[in-house]
Order: structure tokens, then sequence, then C-alpha cells
């Protein structure tokens, strides 16, 4: 699934065609995603100019000239086109823009979703409502976390994965993080200490920031609108790399968590 470093790079490649462009076309290929798409999409984004682009957690916003905004979400293996050379079957939203481009919102297993808001209202959207800070932002903080984890006996990965605590957070780069500020993703998310939770924000924060420069993570049918593959992968610590060796010089062990495999060293995550 596209985690956040992914969606950022998906908007930053998509800003890069649509700031400020008019949009001539509007082109759903079929009535729903996940979820049923807005029956009146292609009435309300014909014609309307892009004045903006960004993210909120794995959901990235494009909002228009008319107040309206689009919210999308790549689910399982969704991803934007650029000017494909061929409009496949899983396209299934098409944006030409005045200048000529052509852009595909392409989900083979449409898991995916795609909605309309008022764009003065967009943090009242459904999901954002019970969403944590940004773990970019300045609200995400070790006294944040220790105020929201404080008495959680649940295990620390556990609670970065729960976007009511932080917003955004995926399995692969908190499985990364742990590992750099060297803390077991089983210890008790209320029993860490502040200082060790300032280290874990700083790691946390790196982490991010280098999949985001590095155009995220290639997983499967992930890849960057320009159809490029990120390479993040190439400088994971932990995840994937069960039986060989952590940075530290530990050997790196998996194990299965609620179904999801979680990657760390026992010899520096305590």
């Amino acid at each position: 699934m596209p985690e956040l470093p992914e969606v950022e790079t998906t908007v930053a490649g998509l800003r890069a065609v649509l700031q400020d462009a008019t949009l001539t076309r509007v082109e759903p290929r079929r009535a729903d995603l996940r979820f049923p798409i807005p029956v009146d999409l292609r009435q309300r984004m014909t014609g309307a100019r892009i004045m903006g682009l960004s993210r909120r957690a794995k959901y990235g916003l494009i909002e228009t000239d008319r107040g309206d905004m689009m919210i999308f979400h790549l689910g399982m293996s969704g991803r934007w086109r650029i000017d494909p050379a061929e409009i496949g079957t899983h396209d299934h939203l098409l944006l030409e823009t005045g200048s000529g481009h052509l852009l595909a919102l392409n989900d083979p297993r449409r898991f995916g979703s795609l909605d309309l808001v008022r764009s003065d209202a967009w943090q009242a959207y459904g999901p954002f409502t019970r969403m944590g800070p940004e773990p970019l932002g300045p609200d995400f903080t070790a006294a944040y976390l220790a105020r929201v984890l404080d008495g959680k006996a649940t295990s620390i990965k556990a609670a970065l994965l729960d976007q009511r605590v932080v917003a955004g957070l995926g399995n692969i780069y908190v499985c990364e993080a742990l590992n750099m500020a060297g803390i077991a993703p089983t210890r008790a998310a209320g029993k860490i200490s502040k200082p060790r939770l300032a280290l874990l924000v700083d790691s946390i924060r790196t982490v991010l920031s280098a999949a985001i420069v590095a155009g995220g993570s290639t997983l499967r049918d992930y890849a960057r609108p320009d159809g490029e593959l990120g390479y993040f992968s190439n400088q994971w610590r932990v995840y994937g790399r069960e039986g060989q060796l952590c940075p530290c010089g530990g050997t790196v062990q998996r194990r299965v968590d609620g179904g999801r495999s979680t990657f760390y060293c026992p010899k520096c995550q305590k």
C-alpha cells in the first residue's frame, strides 16, 4: 500500500502538471472504486482551474477555483499516470488539461477512493475528523506523544499505526523508525520515557523525509506519476530484510502481528 512518502511524491508529481492548469476533460470511467465516485464529479471539475495540491495523511487533495476539493486515496495499488502512451482497463479517471497533459488514475484492485468536498470544509471530511497530527508537522512532538500514550498498554508499533495518534504512518516506515530509535516494536507505548520518545519523533521525521527525497519505496504496483520507481527500498534498515544484518551488526528478525509483518533487530531495539 502506498504510504505517506509515496503520496507526498505523487502530489509533487501531479503539482508539476496540474498547478494553475484548467481541466478541459474530466472523465470517470466507472461509477465506483472502493466507494461510489461522486455523480457530479465531471460537471463540477470540468473547466475548473487547479489552485493547489496538498496531502493529508495518505490522501491527496486537489483544490479548484470553484471552491471544490477532490480528495483521492490510492488504496492498495492505485497510482496516477501522466501522459500514458495508451489508456488501460484500470485507468478509472481521466483528467486533461488545457496545456494538453493527460492524467490517468490507475487502480487495478479498486481499493482507492475519490471524493469531492467544499474547499472551506475539507477538514470536516469524515476520515480527517478522527486523525492525529501530521508526523512532519509542528504538532507532532515528544510532549504530544507522551500525553496521548500515557497509560497505554498497547505496543508502540500498534500505537504509531493508529491514525488517531498520528496521521499517515504505515507499516514500512514505523518498522524503520523504531529501528533507528532503538525501540522494540513490542514495547508498551505508555512505558517509553520522554527522552526516548523525542528520539522516536526525530527518527520518524528522518525516515519519512529521506523516503520522500528518494521518491518513496518500490512496492509491487507503486510508481511515481512520471513512471519512475521510488528507490527508498535500497535504504531499508530492517523492513523486508529478515535474516540479514541490521546496521548495528545484529540479525533482523520478523514476526507477524495482526496479519502484518514486523521487522526488527533484537540486539539494538529494546
